[in-house]
């Protein structure tokens, strides 16, 4: 069987992902995994990094100490970790792609109840639908625009601020989270609060974020003057100022745009924290945005945990290394982490793909590769990850990869990934018995997918069990069976 790695990179997969030397800082993990982020906002990769240039630098001028600082930079990152949460809800109040309305969202004062509220509406509710249908949803949100607004933002915001905490990050991140949707005179959700009472690094994060997102739209020059006109409105009067001063000197806008954005991301980290050997932090991060990543719809809800429940029991069966199978649990949590960038009109459509919706579902594997590859020394995790709609025929995606092309791990995720997404229910059909599961499997052996990695899981006796296994546990059993 021919690998795609050189033996080098295997070596240090081998080692179990991140866990030897040289190590990888937290920061590095947790920046290229907020590329995922925008995707769940329809925004350009590098925004949440962008946000948190200019956030930091926000603070910096501030006068934040070292501790605040290393709180804001992770709350900056994540800010939007619990986006994916209210992205079908979002989808069915609107009747429209939930993408394009979260990503136009950011650039429209939706506090307002004039022509940017209106304009808002009539491009983004019900696109395409029949008059009257258009009509309906239209009357029905003007009656219920607040409580949604404030419904849909405290589930992200709760559960952006619970999914910061799973990572094991400061508590003063986590805390950001809650109230980044909050502005200075009240008008923001989901509790209304205003002024000081709003969270220091909240306060921050609403300017960089809105400071980013018109700066990439239109030009820097826009983004500083929405902010001037939303001072005291949206933003702290005091971080107007700091930012303003920034500019002024020349120190604002500096590098967001060049090639070492990423560098430039990670020279902020002020905590500089590193993973280690057993480190649960990784194995939490990779837990936590495989969350994110099933939230998104409610027919993928936990199919992340059911596709790394699968690929261990594969790869126990198949006598790997117990190193080998953490590392094939993190591809599996880490898989589908480009689907994050494809619509909910697709994800949750009852019927059959057209060619252009096909066309973008194809391209999830492809973001999944995109964002993977930027954490350093993780060269054969992003390859295995990204290989999980690949066939040893060479009919799968993206990439058309043969048998020859595909390693073990890469073919008992594959495995595993058809298994749980045919255990579990769809939009267009409901789930199956575990006979016809299986049925289906051995029909695509050895020619599709791999024989042996459908006989392991065949005789693991595993069930389409997506319940969340922690890693101490795992360990702990791995130890104990060998």
């Amino acid at each position: 069987m021919k690998d795609l790695l050189p033996a080098s990179t295997q070596a240090y997969a081998r080692a179990e992902w991140g866990c030897d030397a040289p190590q990888i800082r937290v920061a590095a993990v947790v920046s290229a995994l907020s590329q995922a982020l925008d995707l769940s906002t329809g925004q350009p990769r590098g925004h949440s990094a962008k946000a948190c240039i200019l956030g930091m630098r926000i603070g910096q001028e501030y006068g934040l100490n070292t501790t605040q600082l290393n709180e804001l930079y992770y709350a900056l990152l994540l800010k939007d970790c619990g986006c994916s949460g209210n992205a079908s809800k979002t989808f069915h109040a609107l009747a429209a792609d939930d993408l394009a309305a979260k990503r136009d969202l950011k650039v429209t004062d939706w506090t307002s109840t004039g022509l940017e509220s209106i304009r808002y509406a009539l491009e983004h509710v019900a696109v395409g639908k029949p008059f009257l249908e258009r009509v309906r949803v239209l009357g029905r949100l003007a009656l219920t625009q607040k409580a949604h607004a404030r419904d849909v933002t405290r589930l992200r915001c709760e559960r952006g601020a619970t999914l910061a905490r799973l990572m094991g990050l400061p508590e003063g991140s986590a805390a950001a989270i809650l109230d980044l949707d909050e502005h200075w005179d009240g008008s923001g959700y989901p509790e209304n609060v205003h002024g000081s009472q709003i969270n220091l690094f909240s306060r921050i994060m609403l300017l960089a974020q809105t400071l980013e997102t018109f700066a990439t739209a239109q030009s820097a020059e826009t983004a500083e003057q929405v902010i001037e006109k939303r001072s005291r409105k949206w933003f702290d009067p005091d971080m107007v100022k700091a930012s303003r001063s920034l500019a002024r000197r020349g120190e604002l806008w500096t590098d967001i745009n060049s090639p070492s954005m990423g560098e430039v991301v990670l020279s902020l980290d002020r905590g500089e924290a590193k993973l280690t050997r057993g480190d649960e932090t990784l194995d939490a991060i990779c837990g936590a945005f495989a969350q994110i990543v099933d939230a998104k719809s409610p027919f993928t809800f936990n199919h992340s945990n059911g596709v790394a429940n699968a690929s261990v029991a594969i790869a126990r069966k198949l006598n790997l290394p117990r190193e080998r199978v953490i590392f094939v649990r993190h591809a599996a949590l880490l898989h589908d982490l480009g689907k994050l960038g494809v619509s909910n009109t697709i994800l949750e459509k009852p019927g059959k793909l057209d060619e252009q919706e096909w066309k973008a579902m194809k391209r999830h594997p492809e973001d999944t590769w995109l964002i993977l590859r930027s954490i350093p020394h993780c060269e054969e995790l992003c390859e295995v990850a990204a290989s999980h709609h690949e066939k040893l025929n060479g009919t799968g995606y993206y990439r058309n990869l043969t048998a020859g092309q595909l390693s073990t791990e890469a073919r008992i995720l594959a495995v595993a990934d058809i298994f749980d997404a045919l255990s579990a229910k769809r939009p267009y059909r409901d789930s199956l018995p575990l006979e016809t599961v299986f049925a289906i499997l051995r029909k695509d052996s050895p020619n599709i997918i791999d024989g042996d990695c459908v006989r392991a899981l065949e005789e693991s006796g595993i069930s389409g069990d997506q319940t969340y296994r922690d890693l101490q546990s795992l360990q702990q059993s791995l130890v104990l069976n060998g």
